[in-house]
């Protein structure tokens, strides 16, 4: 059978372009590559993602496991509940007062304690305590550190004696006056200054200054006589009398007065009014 024509072969040769057969021209781009099949393994697979999330839940399972556990020891346990609750820092009041008074929940998870309420619940039944810490001691206990007020001076209440400390609170009434603690003589009934200065108001002068007296002056004060605003006098030990005045530069006049002491242990008048210029007499 012969061959194609020439005819046939022109044809043939322009329906097929320059190339050799049906090939592509070496200019021409390479056609894409066809995507990877999804259904490997490899890390951008359903199997890498498993693999990840395998650990990323266990993870997850051993923090609730954890949460639940540490939960159900502080709350549901009795390993760590209120056992034993102890006192500290009564001078006056007795630890079985505070403890009747705090009413610690024993029993009660320790983390379910408010201490601030124990606190509150404190100072409104037992009116001497000034403050209080209430401290959890893990894993059973409750501390409880009180500090109680101190009287600086004394108000004479029929046969019994009304405690007022720095502050002016009247915090308690005792049927003995504390050692060491002043009582009050208010006679300002006809004071010059008695319509400036109430009763309440020399009251609060009179605890100021009582709260300015040096430790070993206090000690040694037995009264504090208040006739006006500017005119109060100490009456101490032994006879001894000191003009004070106001309650003014109390600091000042308590460390003049503690010089006066010392140096004159005999006198039994001494003048701190003006505390830069002190006096002393009798001996």
């Amino acid at each position: 059978m012969a061959g194609p024509t020439t005819a046939q072969r022109g044809t043939s040769d322009r329906a097929g372009g320059t190339g050799k057969g049906k090939g592509a021209s070496p200019g021409s781009p390479k056609p894409p590559k066809p995507p990877r099949s999804s259904k490997g393994s490899g890390p951008g697979g359903p199997g890498g993602a498993r693999a990840r999330r395998v650990p990323l839940l266990a993870s997850l399972a051993a923090a609730v496991l954890l949460t639940a556990g540490g939960t159900w020891v502080l709350y549901g346990s009795s390993w760590l509940r209120v056992e034993k609750v102890t006192t500290s820092g009564t001078r006056v009041l007795t630890p079985a007062q505070v403890l009747t008074a705090a009413a610690v929940p024993v029993g009660a998870p320790l983390i379910d304690i408010d201490t601030d309420e124990i606190a509150a619940r404190l100072r409104k039944r037992l009116p001497r305590v000034d403050s209080v810490d209430v401290v959890r001691a893990w894993p059973h206990g409750i501390g409880l550190k009180v500090t109680e007020r101190k009287p600086v001076l004394l108000i004479k209440k029929g046969t019994d004696f009304v405690e007022v400390d720095v502050s002016g609170v009247r915090f308690d009434t005792v049927a003995k006056a504390p050692a060491g603690v002043p009582v009050l003589e208010l006679q300002a009934e006809r004071s010059p200054s008695a319509r400036r200065f109430d009763e309440e108001r020399l009251l609060r002068e009179a605890v100021s200054i009582a709260g300015d007296l040096p430790e070993a002056v206090a000690k040694e004060t037995l009264q504090v006589k208040v006739r006006s605003y500017d005119a109060v006098v100490l009456e101490l030990s032994k006879g001894r009398t000191v003009v004070w005045g106001s309650g003014e530069l109390g600091e000042a006049k308590g460390r003049a007065l503690t010089a006066l002491l010392k140096a004159a242990p005999k006198a039994d008048h001494f003048d701190v009014s003006v505390p830069t210029a002190p006096a002393v007499s009798g001996s």
